[in-house]
């Protein structure tokens, strides 16, 4: 009988690998097509418009499809719904596109991979939980690893290094933000599931996403340039939906943990797709910078385990 259950882990090791794998590769693919856009002389509010507004069917099925069965949602739930998807979809994503706008996808990626650095020491605060001096140790070297790239990009930009800060900044709120919805989402994921959560969450996401813009822009904004919608829909489905599902998939055979660690491939392949398809310079500087911070999330990670 161990032996089976080993035959069984070991033939769900490889799928999962690569459903975790390809997962982090298309969710890092977004930064580079939300440049490829801006190209095209969309803004942050329309651009993201139309990804939400692409992404919206599928997600509302994800949470109709998963909701089947299960008994109706209270006050409360909704009200968690509602505040999990302002700040894990719609705030976050709102503020990383907003940054994209002013920095590269390397520098994006690499910040938004401090992430769990964020909610730790989000549960510090809120929580009192204790840090561990290998978990001081490896957020110490992320987050010089992050700030060598952030001041090379801040010589190659010149004049416009204001600029590079503020998209920087907005990047970090964004993976605070996401870091803010990871914190307080343990509870709502026990009690709905989380394909149920993901699908509420980000249709409401949507919603926002689709209200904000006809608050803030004349209608007349939505007419963009045709490479701007095939980009959204790409992005909607690609590097949105499409990864979501991989990971979920992914955690469901080999754990969070290894999910985890397998999406370290994230900041290499955005660094490689910034190079190929976007032109961005690749100098040591970059990748000693990417090397501190992937192995600083790797001590954090195996020190937290």
């Amino acid at each position: 009988m161990d032996d089976e259950n080993e035959l069984l882990a070991t033939k769900s090791l490889a799928p999962g690998l690569l459903l975790a794998t390809f997962g982090a590769i298309a969710f890092s693919g977004k930064a580079i097509i939300v440049k490829l856009a801006y190209r095209h002389g969309v803004d942050a509010v329309t651009l993201i418009m139309y990804r939400m507004l692409f992404a919206l069917p599928i997600f509302a099925v994800m949470a109709w499809w998963a909701s089947r069965g299960k008994a109706p949602l209270v006050r409360k739930d909704w009200l968690g719904v509602f505040w999990l998807g302002f700040t894990g979809y719609y705030l976050a994503s709102f503020l990383d596109f907003g940054g994209l706008a002013y920095i590269s996808a390397s520098l994006e990626r690499l910040i938004l991979y401090l992430n769990p650095t964020l909610v730790l020491l989000m549960g510090l605060v809120l929580y009192k939980r204790r840090i561990t001096g290998p978990q001081i140790i490896g957020m110490a070297i992320s987050y010089c690893g992050v700030v060598l790239v952030f001041g090379h990009e801040i010589t190659l930009q010149g004049g416009a290094a204001t600029s590079a800060a503020l998209g920087a900044l907005l990047v970090f709120l964004s993976a605070i933000s996401y870091a803010i919805y990871l914190v307080y989402s343990g509870e709502m994921v026990r009690r709905l599931g989380s394909l149920r959560l993901v699908g509420l969450a980000t249709t409401v996401a949507c919603l926002l996403c689709l209200l904000q813009f006809v608050v803030l822009r004349p209608l007349s904004a939505a007419v963009v340039a045709p490479e701007v919608i095939w980009l959204s829909v790409l992005n909607a489905i690609l590097c949105t939906a499409v990864p979501v599902l991989m990971v979920m998939m992914a955690i469901e055979r080999i754990g969070a943990s290894m999910a985890a660690q397998t999406g370290m491939v994230g900041p290499l392949s955005t660094i490689l797709m910034g190079v190929v398809i976007l032109g961005e310079p690749f100098t040591a500087w970059v990748a000693a910078g990417t090397v501190l911070v992937i192995a600083g999330i790797f001590v954090f990670t195996r020190a937290g385990r």
